[in-house]
């Protein structure tokens, strides 16, 4: 194949994969700004009670207490999770009414780890799904389709990275007769154009790259963890089949402090309940984290008889989850406070600038090739003598 046979096919594929994904893309970055910031828009909306002032080191109630707390006001439901958060000194407990109804009907209350006071009772995922912060993730995670909107936004994301690829490919026999930077602003709007798509697509590249990869393995957490719970857990799970969900558990707090005696130096960060969607039907899945700033992104899970509290297995963290373990942060900006999170945005910005200047850049193309036609056919017409009825 000669260089200009490769260069033309480089084209067609940078053409093609950009038009396809360029409109979701546009979707997931517009919908990415405010996810951001979704920590500091959901405390600037935050419809609970504050966060009682307490001096600094004052510890934690126990987690049964956390617990206890929820369950008073929903003391026919089961709990389906704790979840600590990482900025806040606060808890949430998630509820079910019944075992496997956690997206048509379950539902969390918010509650103080140092005082175990409920700040707020959140309404059911269902509906919070329809707030602001809940459409914008859905949007950006699903399109509200579920799995399978999942696995459609995960492959326009492949798509995006081939076209980076392509396009950095294109870049270098482009720029062989013009200096870096160049923008021919005194020639015409889409030349213009085209040399500001160019320069902001190679300003970005490392990031877009790093987002777009990070991106297409968030939108396969689900297929990973259903993988994992299917060549993990039946190992672990076989002494325990036949056997209904245990109701009568033991001491959250309790297990919890199991975890960590098997993996000293770490903290909870996550406890799914026995019967939780994405663990154990008999154990409490408890999920540790390290202390520093690049093993707090990294979990552990170490199960726990939901009986008897004793240990069961520290299980083995598969590559693909520590993949996504490490993705998440990268994807969102959100390991290095307020400076990286603006710094997402600036970049995000200019994505939204290259992908829509992309769009026009095609649009403007086939409006200049369909005039050329259009001049050709007139042209033919006026050389083509006029023939008189008969």
């Amino acid at each position: 194949m000669t260089a200009a046979a490769t260069i033309k096919t480089w084209y067609l594929v940078h053409k093609w994969t950009s038009l396809v994904c360029t409109l979701f893309l546009l979707i997931i970055c517009l919908t990415g700004l405010p996810l951001i910031f979704h920590h500091e828009i959901e405390h600037l909306f935050d419809e609970g009670k504050p966060i009682a002032e307490l001096p600094e080191g004052t510890p934690s109630a126990s987690l049964d207490q956390i617990v206890a707390a929820g369950k008073a006001l929903y003391p026919n439901e089961y709990v389906d999770y704790v979840y600590l958060d990482d900025h806040e000194p606060q808890a949430y407990v998630g509820f079910v009414p019944e075992f496997g109804t956690a997206v048509e009907k379950g539902h969390a209350v918010r509650v103080d780890m140092r005082t175990a006071e409920v700040l707020h009772d959140a309404p059911p995922y269902s509906e919070d799904r329809f707030s602001f912060m809940g459409i914008m993730l859905a949007l950006h995670v699903d399109l509200f389709a579920g799995l399978p909107g999942e696995l459609f936004l995960g492959f326009m994301g492949l798509l995006f990275v081939v076209a980076i690829v392509s396009g950095v490919v294109l870049y270098g026999p482009f720029m062989k007769k013009l200096d870096f930077g160049t923008v021919r602003a005194t020639r015409s709007t889409r030349l213009k154009w085209l040399d500001l798509h160019n320069l902001l697509g190679v300003v970005t590249l490392v990031w877009a790259l790093v987002v777009g990869l990070t991106g297409v393995i968030n939108e396969l957490s689900t297929p990973m963890f259903r993988l994992w719970q299917s060549t993990e857990l039946p190992r672990i799970l076989a002494p325990y089949q036949g056997r209904s969900v245990p109701t009568d558990l033991a001491s959250l707090q309790g297990a919890a402090d199991t975890a960590i005696k098997a993996l000293p130096g770490r903290e909870v960060s996550f406890i799914a309940y026995p019967g939780n969607a994405y663990g154990s039907p008999h154990h409490y899945l408890v999920w540790l984290k390290g202390d520093t700033p690049l093993t707090s992104k990294l979990n552990t899970p170490v199960l726990v008889d939901g009986v008897t509290g004793e240990l069961s297995a520290v299980a083995r963290m598969p590559w693909y989850l520590t993949a996504l373990e490490v993705s998440r942060p990268l994807h969102f900006g959100d390991y290095g406070g307020l400076p990286l999170k603006i710094l997402w945005t600036l970049l995000d910005l200019i994505t939204i600038v290259v992908l829509g200047s992309g769009l026009y850049l095609w649009i403007a193309r086939r409006k200049a090739t369909d005039a050329r036609i259009a001049e050709l056919i007139r042209r033919h017409q006026q050389a083509t003598p006029q023939q008189s009825p008969a």
